[in-house]
């Protein structure tokens, strides 16, 4: 490029030679780096002109703004009128020198504990992008929990509430200064470099050239260069053809990791940024950053977010991960859809592909939960920076990654007992204040706490992303998993399992949304044996005070008893109590599944199954035609009644019940007139219920209307749903004495009087 010469302004002469020493450099030296003699740098420094191009190197060297240290106004590079420059051709000829290191740089990934690196377009998900900032909308905890069942609250529900999702690839090109915010382990990087394979293979702004500058390596460089030098001398090109790349505008400069520059390089870099973008404004630019880093202020950059994968990204990355693996994709997200908590984590690209490895080293997820966890939380908490080489700087240095999890785990258990899925930023500065306030050599100030406990909640959210903003001034835990994770933590490693900490536990065992939190309480227990038996007692007294209850208790062991097979006994009694309680004939083997209870069922069970589902189905016939319902909408329960009466007499029964049976069956009228079956139903169908109900107590001992009342019916759903957790957490891989377990299946499901007849002799 050709263009007039430069001189140096005698204020400009000063600043550059300050510049020199800063940098603990010599003209001779200088003259080496920049690969010119000495001739012209001395013309530099005694104001004498300087070739354009040159005076602009040195300055960028220097770390100076050329037009603020020139000796007359700058104007913009000259062209010739003969065309002599053909800006295409070097744009076109600066690509084919950095293909390679591109391909090297941005081609491939590894994260976690891969054992070797993956290809970035193998495994790449497409990016979706927020245009506004979740955590400035201006929302209530009204508003937001709008959005969330009470009873099952999910937060992986939230993406309900933010704004249109945009393509990532939209995003870059309807913006032309692009700041990208993101939790950690988001996937900004991986979108960053995606752009660049993108671009340097000519699938996106094919005449521009990519430009990947990791900002942590431009910050800590050797002698503190420039932005334009440190890009020279990163992709191998001539200082001029860089120059000229940028200045008409055809590069494509992406900037990774913002948020890991150091504090102590963080001003200088910053207006190294600002300048170069200033400086070179036709450029596209693209950089990425972390939410809740410090406070960035880009005028001229346009802030989105990353957002969380949907469902349709979560399927994609699953089958590029496990394309021509052993394991099928089909496999990983059946699994994923039986643990809504774990799906939950999956919204995480970083937490995806940490479940990815775990199911792929042994084919399923642990059956212990809390062990999946841990392993997320330390993804989060120390691998995923620690793995990159990234130190960040603590904000309060006393807080270590301990000390971190055991604040998280008294604020989980304060809101989480008082239903604060979200809370104010106040509150949670209130929490942490509280707890920094008595650790060793803490300031006693007020005014100086509450500063710590701002910075507190914002290096959280920002180093490891497990409290974040919701809206504006609005957190809560980004999982629900995480929030149930550090509440069982407080119960079993802060509190240390003491007996106050586990009754004050179990005191909650009704409250369904207390169940994932018990079972990541005895999954994360050194030993469960006092919690299970804790859990174990106040479960046998939810339904001690009924007699009711108790009677039919009762009569679950005496006909669990009257089976002779190999089944365990009390998966048996729990078979009996969900055949003779539930009206959901899908749940009939989950609570005796879970005891060991075979889905193949031996013929006693069967026919008692059998029986009770031919009354349920015959009650539910006689019932819709009782309230004049539609006559076609019982048409399946006749067809199912037929046929499920029919299973009945394949059976080997014995001659009477046998014979009790087909009577019933013959009084049934046909189902070839319609008219007539609906009339004698009406007539008839509930002295016929009945008797078939007498049939079942005599011959089966099954089919008894207890008559429960409503209240009744809730303890004993209570009761079941509780029972039920506790033989899950005993499934669940977790560490509990031989003893233990064997006491709590020999007693589970019995009267109350019984296990206290049984406790007593033992």
């Amino acid at each position: 490029m050709s263009g007039r010469s430069l001189c140096c302004s005698l204020e400009g002469i000063q600043k550059a030679k300050k510049a020199l020493i800063r940098y603990s450099l010599t003209q001779k030296a200088l003259a080496e780096e920049l690969e010119v003699t000495r001739q012209p740098i001395g013309k530099f420094f005694t104001g004498k002109p300087v070739d354009r191009n040159l005076f602009v190197q040195i300055c960028d060297r220097l770390d100076l703004e050329w037009e603020e240290i020139v000796a007359e106004p700058a104007s913009e590079p000259e062209v010739n009128q003969d065309n002599s420059i053909d800006i295409n051709a070097i744009v076109q000829a600066v690509r084919e020198k950095i293909k390679l290191l591109i391909q090297e740089r941005c081609g491939t990934m590894r994260v976690l504990d891969m054992t070797q690196p993956i290809g970035l377009n193998d495994i790449y998900t497409s990016v979706n992008i927020l245009e506004k900032i979740t955590g400035l909308q201006p929302l209530g905890i009204d508003e937001l929990l709008q959005h969330c069942s009470s009873q099952d609250f999910d937060l992986f529900g939230l993406n309900k509430i933010t704004e249109k999702r945009v393509p990532g690839l939209e995003a870059v090109e309807k913006y032309s200064k692009l700041m990208i915010l993101g939790k950690p382990g988001a996937g900004k990087t991986t979108f960053l470099k995606y752009l660049a394979i993108q671009c340097i293979g000519g699938e996106f702004q094919a005449e521009h050239v990519p430009i990947f500058v990791t900002l942590k390596n431009f910050a800590e460089a050797a002698n503190k260069p420039g932005l334009l030098q440190h890009i020279t001398e990163e992709t191998i090109n001539p200082i001029s053809s860089i120059r000229d790349v940028l200045t008409y505008g055809k590069a494509l400069v992406l900037l990774d990791g913002l948020d890991e520059v150091r504090e102590e390089d963080s001003d200088r870099i910053l207006k190294e940024i600002r300048d170069f973008s200033d400086r070179y404004p036709k450029n596209q630019f693209v950089m990425t950053c972390r939410i809740a880093a410090r406070e960035y202020i880009f005028e001229k950059f346009t802030e989105v977010e990353v957002a969380d994968f949907d469902d349709d990204q979560i399927s994609n990355f699953t089958n590029n991960w496990f394309k021509e693996k052993a394991i099928k994709p089909e496999t990983f997200i059946k699994r994923l859809e039986e643990n809504s908590r774990i799906k939950q984590l999956a919204a995480s690209p970083l937490l995806l592909t940490l479940l990815c490895l775990a199911f792929e080293e042994s084919g399923d997820f642990p059956a212990n939960r809390s062990e999946l966890y841990k392993e997320g939380l330390d993804a989060l908490l120390k691998k995923w920076d620690a793995k990159r080489g990234i130190q960040r700087d603590q904000i309060y240095k006393k807080l270590s990654v301990q000390r971190k999890e055991d604040l998280l785990s008294k604020m989980a258990l304060t809101t989480f007992e008082s239903s604060e899925y979200f809370f104010k930023q106040k509150a949670a500065e209130q929490y942490i204040t509280e707890y920094i306030r008595n650790l060793p050599d803490a300031n006693t100030d007020e005014e100086a706490l509450q500063l710590d406990s701002e910075q507190v909640l914002r290096s959280i959210e920002h180093h490891h992303g497990l409290v974040v903003a919701r809206a504006k001034r609005i957190y809560s835990f980004s999982h629900l998993t995480f929030h149930e994770y550090f509440t069982a933590r407080e119960f079993v490693v802060v509190r240390q399992s003491s007996e106050e900490a586990l009754q004050n536990l179990v005191s909650h065992i009704t409250e369904k949304r207390w169940q994932e939190v018990f079972s990541l309480a005895v999954g994360m227990s050194p030993s469960a044996d006092r919690l299970l038996l804790l859990i174990k007692e106040k479960i046998d007294f939810i339904v001690a005070d009924d007699q009711r209850l108790q009677q039919f208790l009762l009569w679950v062991k005496e006909k669990s008893l009257s089976v002779e097979v190999s089944y365990k006994p009390a998966a048996l009694r729990a078979f009996y109590l969900s055949l003779s309680h539930s009206l959901d004939f899908s749940r009939f083997f989950d609570f005796s599944s879970s005891l060991d209870f075979s889905s193949s069922l031996d013929f006693s069970s069967s026919l008692d199954l059998s029986l009770n589902y031919y009354l349920f189905l015959s009650l539910g016939l006689s019932l819709c035609l009782s309230l004049s319902l539609e006559f076609f909408r019982s048409l399946d329960y006749d067809l199912s009644l037929s046929l499920c009466l029919s299973l009945c007499l394949d059976l080997y029964l014995d001659p009477e019940l046998k014979n009790l049976l087909q009577k019933l069956q013959e009084q049934i009228p046909s189902r070839q007139n319609w008219q007539e079956s609906e009339k004698w139903w009406l007539a008839n169908g509930k002295a016929w219920c009945e008797e078939l109900r007498l049939v079942m107590i005599k011959h089966r001992n099954i089919g008894h209307d207890w008559q429960f009342s409503n209240e009744q019916k809730e303890l004993l759903q209570q009761y079941y749903d509780t029972n039920k957790l506790l033989a899950d957490c005993l499934n669940s891989d977790c560490y509990v004495s031989r003893e233990v377990r064997q006491q709590i299946e020999d007693t589970l499901l019995l009267p109350i009087a019984e296990i206290k007849q049984r406790q007593q002799q033992s």
